[in-house]
């Protein structure tokens, strides 16, 4: 996407030339039904009131999409940014920083956070909740920790999935295509006088990419099966109980990519493949006092397992217990003394340091010259495990006509179990309080503030504020004016990692064992500040009753200090808060029913990006946006074509046009829609990463979905 004029310009272009026409027409129409979300604050508003912008992928949306995968869709967000690590490891971000993990956006499933604090990250293709399951997502782009917590530091993604009452009768689907693609779901649902139940069983396998930049294959397939269970049940006119059920398992590839330490190994050792497996359920329960004032209480566990073990293969002398005590002392010198150890010893003296090390030096040369040269190979366990258990109490009060309330607490426990990386268990507690109050001072002004404290075992407590004020022309349109503060905790990983390898099975006993621990060891640094946002943005929502037309237009500047954004390797562990970075742009989207059969739909967004860290400012793509036109052809015929692109992410451009054609077919009583999908890149440049390439440009998948 090229950089024209400017995209302020564009954007304030674009509202005027769409909205002058239908102006004077429209904004004094008070009678239709308003659209309403509730991710923004908590509380069911309509757009036009949100204290911050949303966008709302629908049914209609996901379904002609004809994504895969969660995050594909969020493609039709403007200022994501999506790419993919691997084949079965996608990244997404908003606005940019960490390419790897999205470690400043909240993710959930029904309310439900699937963030994992352990690793601070999301695995995208591993949540448990099937694409057919999905009502629709809602995006609130910003910081939102005020309403969720640390973690939402620069927006929040909340899944909303069917609700059980509108999944009764069967539905089977069948997807099958190139690269491998074998997805599969079937569903159940039904009900009874005081309830309903939906149960769904779903499976997903492709091939991932094919060849990495040296031209050979490239191991990263996925495979994975999903259970889910959802059941809601009227207990009597003021009470209900809704419980969910889900589990997921699995297979994600991973290729071969320990390089030795040491001079002259050759052999190399096995893939890393890691089986997933997560379990997870939900029990809420939900009081209506009155029309003014209701409650609900919320618990879940989860379980997040990873199973990876590998072989590996090094030179004896990496079990040394004497190079072990010189990384101890100074790491830097100990690395240098390991991968220039050939020359050292050919010159009979190490590297230059102090005496001490030196002197520890020389015992390890010795060992190298007597037997430390040979190649051991040894099975090394990387698994990890996670479990959450989370309680919420949330209340919701109208205190008057013009004034509303909305409050509540949470109380999580988070527990990461990984020999490898924190040397055991390590756990954390978290207590948060919040509250959202909005106050219609007059017809046209709304004013919300809100706040949230937080308080963490491991890091410490926090207070992050939000002030909004929305001038509101009519129910369907709203100016508003935001400014609020977020916070990110540092995860386990980032500030209190353990991180050593126990290598087992060695395949010749080094210093009389067959096990042994790796030379190198890592220790976080126990003591990391929480990040800090300060956000600042300018607004315009409308909804054009006539023309079926909604326009949101943003302009943002946010700043992030006390940033966490070094390489965390485990021979170069440097984690610090020094760290910054800064945002401004704007944003549009525009979603315009243009008849009964015709739907238009546009984002486009420019972000700015200038970050301290130099790898953060290149996981920002400066021009991004979509582009999709759904045409309903009548005779049970339909169609969708979108186009994709950024201008470089992490270096690279991604431009794709994607088209899907279906067929509706009436069967008696039951339908059939048969659909195929056409993905077309239009670039020739690998995604996000070097390795990530295709041998086609192009991608063919068809589906055939039966419902009865």
């Amino acid at each position: 996407m090229s950089v024209g004029p400017s995209p302020l310009r564009l954007s304030l272009l674009l509202g005027m030339l769409i909205g002058l026409p239908v102006l004077a027409d429209d904004l004094f129409l008070d009678g239709s039904a308003l659209p309403e979300v509730l991710t923004a604050t908590r509380l069911k508003q309509s757009p036009a009131a949100v204290p911050g912008s949303m966008t709302v992928l629908d049914t209609e949306l996901i379904r002609a999409s004809g994504a895969r995968d969660i995050s594909e869709l969020l493609r039709l967000v403007p200022g994501m940014m999506v790419g993919a690590i691997s084949g079965n490891q996608a990244t997404v971000n908003y606005h940019g920083t960490n390419a790897s993990e999205a470690r400043r956006m909240q993710v959930l499933i029904d309310g439900r956070s699937v963030y994992r604090a352990g690793l601070a990250t999301v695995d995208w293709s591993d949540i448990p909740v099937a694409m057919e399951d999905i009502e629709r997502i809602e995006v609130f782009r910003g910081p939102n920790t005020v309403s969720y917590g640390a973690n939402a530091l620069m927006a929040v993604v909340n899944i909303i999935t069917r609700a059980p009452a509108n999944s009764h009768g069967t539905r089977v689907k069948v997807t099958r295509g190139q690269r491998g693609i074998s997805d599969w779901y079937a569903s159940q649902g039904t009900g009874w006088e005081t309830g309903d139940l939906r149960l769904s069983l779903s499976g997903q396998e492709d091939d991932g990419f094919d060849k990495n930049r040296l031209g050979a294959d490239y191991r990263d397939s996925k495979r994975l099966n999903r259970v889910s269970l959802s059941v809601s049940q009227m207990l009597n006119e003021q009470q209900s109980i809704d419980w969910q059920l889900n589990a997921k398992e699995g297979t994600n590839q991973r290729p071969y990519t320990y390089k030795p330490v040491f001079y002259g190994v050759s052999q190399q050792g096995k893939d890393s493949d890691v089986i997933a497996k997560d379990y997870a359920g939900s029990l809420r329960w939900n009081l209506e006092l009155n029309p003014q004032h209701s409650l609900y209480v919320q618990g879940s566990a989860q379980h997040w397992d990873r199973q990876q073990t590998w072989r590996a293969c090094d030179a004896a002398i990496s079990f040394s217990p004497e190079l072990t005590r010189l990384w101890q002392i100074n790491p830097n010198y100990a690395e240098r003394l390991a991968r220039g150890i050939k020359g050292f010893s050919d010159a009979g003296a190490p590297p230059p340091g102090s005496p001490a090390e030196q002197a520890i030096a020389q015992q390890v040369l010795t060992q190298w010259n007597a037997g430390g040269k040979q190649t051991v190979c040894g099975n090394i366990d990387q698994s990890t495990r996670e479990t959450r258990y989370d309680l919420e109490l949330q209340d919701t009060l109208s205190l008057s006509d013009n004034l509303r309330l909305v409050s509540g607490m949470n109380y999580r426990y988070d527990r990461a179990d990984s020999e490898t990386y924190f040397n055991g268990t390590l756990d954390d507690t978290t207590w948060r309080l919040f509250g959202q109050l909005e106050w219609r001072a007059s017809e046209h002004w709304l004013i919300q503030g809100g706040a949230m404290y937080e308080d963490t075992q491991l890091t410490g407590n926090s207070l992050t504020p939000r002030i909004a004020v929305n001038y509101l022309i009519n129910p369907r349109h709203g100016l508003r004016a935001v400014y609020s503060e977020a916070i990110r905790s540092p995860d386990m990983f980032e500030n209190n990692v353990n991180w050593s390898y126990r290598v087992t099975g060695l395949s010749s006993p080094v210093y009389g064992q067959s096990s042994a621990q790796y030379f190198v060891k890592t220790r976080g640094p126990g003591n990391l500040d929480q990040e800090h946002m300060r956000s600042r943005e300018l607004g315009y929502n409308g909804y054009f009753v006539d023309q079926a037309l909604n326009l949101d237009i943003k302009l943002f500047y946010d700043e992030i200090s006390g940033m966490i954004s070094e390489p965390l390797r485990n021979n170069q562990y440097i984690a610090s808060n020094s760290n910054s970075s800064r945002f401004s742009g704007t944003e549009s989207q525009l979603d315009w029913q243009l008849s009964h059969a015709d739907r238009l739909r546009l984002t486009y967004a420019y972000v700015h990006a200038q970050a301290s860290n130099p790898l953060d400012q290149r996981l920002t793509a400066s021009n991004s946006g979509s582009a999709g036109w759904l045409r309903n052809w009548g005779r049970g015929w339909s169609s969708a074509l979108f186009y994709y692109g950024d201008s470089a992410l992490n270096g690279y451009r991604f431009e794709r046009i994607d088209t899907r054609i279906a067929k509706h077919l009436a069967l008696g009583k039951a339908n059939l829609e048969l659909a195929g999908t056409l993905q077309q890149r239009l670039d020739h440049q690998p995604s996000t990463f070097a390795d990530n390439r295709y041998d086609s440009r192009h991608l063919v998948y068809f589906s055939a979905e039966l419902e009865f």
